[in-house]
C-alpha cells in the first residue's frame, strides 16, 4: 500500500546482528485507513499517521 497524501511506502534495507551479518528486511509505514470529509462527502484513504496527524492540524 501506499500513502495517498505523500507517497511513503516500505522501504527495505538491512538487519544487522551484534556479529554485523545483513539480512534482508522491510520497513513499513505505519498506514491507517481513514474516512475524511472532502466536499462535504467521506472519503475513504490510506494515509500515514504523519499526514493524518498535519491534517488534524490544519483543521
Amino acid at each position: 500500500m501506499k500513502c495517498a497524501h505523500c507517497g511513503k511506502t516500505t522501504m527495505f534495507g538491512h538487519k544487522r546482528s551484534f556479529a554485523l551479518n545483513a539480512t534482508n528486511r522491510k520497513f513499513q509505514a505505519n498506514l491507517q485507513r481513514v474516512t475524511m470529509l472532502e466536499n462535504n462527502r467521506a472519503v475513504k484513504k490510506v494515509l500515514c499517521t504523519k499526514c493524518i496527524r498535519t491534517s488534524v492540524k490544519s483543521n
